[in-house]
């Protein structure tokens, strides 16, 4: 029996209703009154009270730019109910053009719109002053504003990077991360300290500015010491990286890498300068670096925390590893290294005083096997892995980066990918690492894996198994980073059936399970799963080798 108080849809009264219903979306990209939710709202219910329109769904973007789709969600939401027909509404009312997106391509703009209105969904420009009716006029018009809109933004990057530029110049700090030693100090208009700003504070006043500060006396020391052990000693960057890791000393909370030491080697802040411009974005566009002579310098007001004379021998000796040796002469210093250390690895190169970086050579040459070959050199070493090692790398940074978008955009989530790439920290609270384990030679009747994880102990560890080739995944493993101890993490089947892991084949399962653990780290609950649950858990093998499926 038909039930007379449902509306059926697509029936003359359900869609006479929904011609009477709309959606609001808005967005502001800073918090200037103008263009506040608030006052958007405010002109969007004026323009629908004046049509008897209702308005049953907001879709909202707070401090969201405008220049492209992507980290939009209220925008992704309302586009994805128009394209799959839940939407129970025929209007979109959008404050003004500028508010739908000043998109650089004014044709993305117009296509976002045209695929609301091949749904049979209008879009409204509340306070515009034409009317989108289709008709030629108010097309022209609105094409204009889109250029104009997209145009502003071209402006407005301009007169910003105009207006830093000179600021940097004077021997102000502008934006960007810390490094190790050095502190924010803000400072009002008549140079008077207003205190110290901490990590993630920003100034308050157009009018204040933010100067460079020493940090605590050890970490300076710490700063002194690296540049020491690089000039005088000779030590590479993984080798100063290791002895500080070794001495439990962390940069800003996190262990050193080479990357980092190298960082704080070329950063000329360390000797009272400021530098700008090393690199640009355009709009839209890739991070490009600039010639030299663009670079913008001023006189910072912080004393030199190292010797000029002493920065100035480090930078002469990063100049030297970057001229160009011809290849012959590459093979014939790697020869040399050979005879004098009996073997090569990635690390020896790398820590080999007047060598080019390992990394050099892959580039030259190609994989180490290939390197060696060209050596006469037959390592005794399993090389498999290795020559696959930057391709897993890439891997790892490339999932790292799905998960991430996938946190900020489904669970409104912080979610910043960590410098090395291969992880990342999801509001302040989980740390989410990701490693590769790779499959190893059979020396036992079940197969094995092993990754290496050094001294992560805190978070969750999300790990790749590789199949027997080591050449593709064969599924994923999500642990905590306190499993096991040591350097490596072993991860056999019969060792995840016994500790009743979770273990799953893709990564949209990953990002579910990773939902799941955030959420319940957010509602304090621990985020080692309990013995009754037991979905997507690993149950006891009932083959003779106890491995699962391969």
């Amino acid at each position: 029996m038909v039930n007379a108080l449902v509306i059926r849809r697509n029936t003359q009264l359900e869609k006479a209703q929904r011609a009477l219903r709309a959606a609001q979306y808005v967005r502001m990209s800073t918090d200037f009154q103008r263009y506040s939710i608030q006052n958007q709202a405010a002109a969007i219910a004026a323009y629908a009270q004046q049509r008897n329109l209702t308005i049953v769904r907001t879709y909202v973007d707070e401090g969201r730019s405008g220049l492209r789709i992507k980290g939009r969600p209220g925008l992704i939401e309302l586009i994805e109910d128009v394209q799959s027909g839940t939407a129970d509404f025929d209007h979109i009312l959008v404050y003004d053009v500028s508010r739908w997106g000043r998109f650089q391509d004014v044709d993305e703009s117009a296509h976002y719109e045209f695929v609301c209105k091949r749904n049979g969904i209008k879009v409204a420009y509340c306070a515009e002053q034409f009317e989108n009716d289709g008709s030629l006029v108010s097309s022209v018009v609105k094409n204009i504003k889109r250029v104009m809109a997209a145009e502003y933004s071209r402006e407005l990057g301009v007169k910003v990077h105009t207006g830093q530029s000179r600021v940097a110049a004077l021997g102000y700090r502008v934006g960007g991360p810390l490094t190790f030693g050095l502190r924010r100090e803000l400072i009002d208009e008549s140079a008077g300290p207003k205190g110290r700003l901490k990590k993630g504070e920003r100034k308050a006043l157009q009018t204040d500015r933010v100067r460079l500060q020493p940090g605590s006396e050890e970490e300076t020391a710490i700063v002194k010491w690296i540049f020491h052990q690089f000039v005088v000693e000779r030590k590479s960057y993984s080798q100063i990286a290791r002895e500080l890791n070794q001495a439990k000393i962390t940069n800003q909370g996190r262990p050193w890498s080479g990357a980092m030491i190298r960082i704080i080697l070329v950063n000329e802040n360390y000797i009272g300068n400021i530098v700008y411009n090393r690199t640009t974005r355009p709009i839209g566009q890739k991070l490009i670096s600039n010639p030299r002579d663009r670079w913008i310098r001023g006189l910072a007001f912080i004393d030199p925390i190292v010797d000029p004379k002493l920065f100035a021998r480090a930078q002469k000796i990063l100049a030297e590893r970057r001229i160009q040796i011809p290849e012959d002469q590459m093979l014939l210093r790697l020869r040399t290294a050979l005879h004098r250390k009996g073997k090569l690895s990635w690390t020896i190169i790398d820590n080999t005083p007047g060598l080019p970086a390992a990394s050099t050579y892959w580039e030259h040459f190609g994989t180490l096997r290939k390197i060696y070959s060209l050596l006469g050199y037959d390592p005794s070493r399993y090389c498999d892995w290795i020559d696959s090692r930057v391709y897993w790398s890439d891997v790892l940074v490339k999932h790292a980066t799905q998960v991430a978008e996938a946190l900020t955009i489904d669970q409104k989530a912080n979610a910043v990918v960590e410098q090395n790439g291969a992880g990342l920290m999801a509001n302040g609270k989980l740390r989410i690492t990701f490693l590769v384990a790779r499959h190893l030679p059979k020396r036992n009747p079940s197969p094995q894996w092993r990754a290496r994880r050094g001294k992560i102990s805190a978070g969750v560890l999300i790990v790749f198994r590789l199949n027997e080739l080591n050449k593709g995944i064969k599924d994923y493993v999500v642990i905590p980073a306190s499993w096991g101890t040591g350097a490596y993490v072993a991860l056999s089947d019969k060792v995840l059936a016994r500790e009743k892991a979770v273990r799953v084949d893709s990564l949209d399962e990953v990002i579910r399970e990773i939902k799941t653990r955030l959420m319940e780290t957010d509602h304090a609950v621990p985020t080692k799963p309990s013995r009754q649950n037991k979905r997507r858990k690993l149950s006891r093998s009932k083959t003779k080798n106890g491995g699962g499926r391969h």
